[in-house]
């Protein structure tokens, strides 16, 4: 009776919870479910002010322009727009157009008595006169002028050069006189290569021209050597055709140089006036 009792007192022992974890697991993916929700908000574009934006940007540039007077083809939104400059007035066109065509004319009257003054070379083939997009272009082959291998010009062919010379001292065009050989190689003493041989034979008329009467400051010699043929060098005729002498009238006037590194190193107004505002 009385151990009954006693062990009717006796506290029964607590179980241990196993599942507790449970509870911070699921406290730890609601807080990593909320920031992805509050990532995901922070990373939607809002469609609605984007547009708004857009369409003000737009009316914004085509004021800007309009006040300019400029022609605007308008590009898709926040694109750049696009400037077509307006064309030159049908005046300011007429004299371009007036002073090309004199001076077409002019360079084909000098072409005509070049012709003339060479008639019997022309007729026999040696001199061809050719107009070019730069002015015209007189090409002697160098049998008339040079002996083989030689700079020195030849007796008859002194009062032919010296008729080009007449014409070319009345004109204001720049002249290039340019020397050619074929690809057959010269090496002597005096020449090298080709390279040297061309080019004495250029400067060798160049001298005449100025001894003649040509303004000096007009001229201008190149020797090209076998880099520019005409002709194929694989037959007799083409290297024939490849020898030669061109005389180059330049109805182009050259333009006054100018210093590559202002306009390099020159800010522009526009890049200027954002570094003050900045």
């Amino acid at each position: 009776m009385f151990e009954r009792r006693r062990r009717r007192n006796v506290p029964e022992e607590d179980h241990e919870n196993l599942d507790r974890w449970l509870v911070s697991y699921a406290d730890f993916i609601t807080l990593l479910f909320a920031f992805f929700v509050v990532m995901y908000a922070l990373s939607t574009i809002n469609e609605g002010k984007y547009r708004v934006l857009s369409e003000s940007l737009n009316i914004a540039f085509r004021s800007l322009l309009t006040d300019q007077k400029a022609v605007v083809t308008a590009g898709p939104p926040l694109s750049p727009p696009v400037i077509v400059p307006a064309p030159p007035p049908p005046e300011a066109k007429k004299e371009v157009d007036a002073g090309k065509s004199k001076r077409r004319d002019k360079m084909r009257n000098m072409a005509r008595d070049i012709m003339d003054a060479l008639a019997p070379l022309v007729r026999e083939g040696k001199v061809r006169v050719l107009e070019t997009s730069r002015g015209v272009t007189v090409e002697i082959n160098d049998s008339v002028l040079f002996a083989p291998g030689q700079a020195r010009l030849e007796a008859p062919s002194v009062s032919a050069l010296a008729a080009v010379a007449a014409l070319l001292a009345e004109s204001e065009y720049p002249v290039t006189i340019e020397g050619h050989t074929d690809n057959i190689p010269i090496r002597t003493a005096q020449f090298p290569s080709n390279w040297e041989l061309s080019a004495m034979r250029a400067t060798t008329v160049l001298r005449l021209f100025a001894d003649t009467g040509v303004d000096p400051h007009k001229l201008t010699a190149i020797g090209y050597g076998e880099q520019r043929p005409v002709e194929d060098n694989g037959t007799v005729e083409g290297r024939a055709r490849n020898r030669r002498v061109s005389i180059l009238i330049d109805s182009i006037a050259p333009q006054a140089p100018s210093e590559v590194l202002e306009e390099l190193t020159a800010v522009p107004e526009d890049r200027r006036q954002k570094s003050e505002i900045r």
